[in-house]
């Protein structure tokens, strides 16, 4: 839809921004108006006419093909066959030992997600990247990590446009204009290395552009917040902040967490604010941070797959991750290439 009313001078855009003003609020054209006075009502018909757009284009799930085998000669985490993790130890911080091979997965998984990235383009199928993902893993000598876990029956998670996180790949077709997150993890050496990151489909538009960088962005905000002896709730203050300056939603429903010898050991890292986050950060730790950012709405639901994770506004998500190491200094990123 195209917008009649017309802009203040300077006005960059009669597109509304992602947070609007309340109605007594001055309006966001800078005509120095109150909003209800000025642009309410043009917006409120510009939002009806995209949602219907969002609607009419939404990823829809397509056909999912059968689990992949993997080798029996690659070790494997205790869920393999029975879809059902442990506890693990409990422990958050991790001993030399461990944190070498914390080390070495971390560098495996950053290099099949940089291979699976440069391997998006318009035409392939999630599906696609889910088996050039799997033949990579086996290749590093390691086992998908999402492959089974708690029943997931894919190697990789595929989060295509408004899709947050756990995005099954099956026989859709990435379109030029799409943006795809691929959520790798690793296990080799007894250890899980996880890392995530979300890439352009052929040519995208600055909208998406824009929303890529600043994930990104929050992601980096969020590991300059890692210190031994601060609360894990800097971490996600540091990450709403560069949000907001965007009026982008940061989601709420998932969160960073533990890991090493589990997957997804019990503590969490949440993405925005939250006071009740009050574990002070140790030396050894180890824990991923991985912001999803929204373009509306933080709110989401979910598929009836019970995995697939979409904006309740449909509007486009992106998220990265890395797997973070509590040091003196502050922290290393396990999950880059040596």
């Amino acid at each position: 839809m195209t917008l009649t009313t017309t802009p203040a001078p300077g006005a960059a855009s009669l597109r509304p921004p992602n947070k609007l003003p309340k109605p007594n609020d001055a309006c966001w054209c800078g005509s120095g108006k109150k909003y209800k006075k000025c642009h309410q009502e043009a917006d409120a018909e510009f939002i009806k006419d995209e949602r219907k757009r969002l609607e009419a284009n939404r990823v829809r799930p397509g056909r999912v093909s059968p689990m992949r085998t993997v080798p029996e000669s690659i070790p494997k985490p205790d869920y393999w066959q029975t879809g059902q993790p442990s506890r693990g130890t409990g422990r958050n911080v991790r001993t030399p030992e461990e944190i070498e091979r914390m080390r070495a997965a971390g560098a495996a998984a950053a290099r099949i997600l940089k291979l699976a990235g440069a391997f998006v383009k318009p035409g392939i199928s999630t599906d696609d990247i889910d088996a050039y993902v799997h033949e990579l893993t086996i290749k590093e000598g390691g086992y998908p990590s999402p492959l089974n876990y708690r029943g997931f029956p894919k190697s990789v998670c595929t989060s295509v446009n408004e899709v947050i996180c756990h995005g099954i790949p099956d026989d859709r077709k990435l379109l030029d204009g799409d943006i795809v997150n691929l959520d790798v993890t690793i296990f080799i050496g007894g250890v899980h290395g996880d890392c995530n990151a979300t890439f352009g489909v052929g040519t995208i538009d600055e909208e998406s552009t824009q929303l890529i960088r600043v994930t990104h962005e929050c992601l980096m905000k969020g590991i300059e917040a890692v210190k031994p002896g601060r609360p894990i709730s800097d971490i996600g203050r540091n990450i709403e902040q560069h949000a907001d300056k965007y009026g982008y939603g940061v989601v709420r429903a998932y969160c960073g967490h533990g890991i090493s010898e589990t997957f997804h050991a019990p503590l969490q890292i949440p993405h925005y604010f939250d006071a009740r986050s009050t574990t002070k950060m140790e030396v050894g730790m180890t824990f991923t941070i991985e912001p999803m950012i929204a373009l509306g709405t933080w709110e989401e639901t979910t598929w009836d797959d019970e995995w697939t994770a979409v904006t309740k506004d449909l509007k486009r998500t992106a998220q990265f991750e890395h797997t973070i190491l509590v040091t003196e200094a502050g922290c290393d990123i396990l999950t880059l290439e040596p």
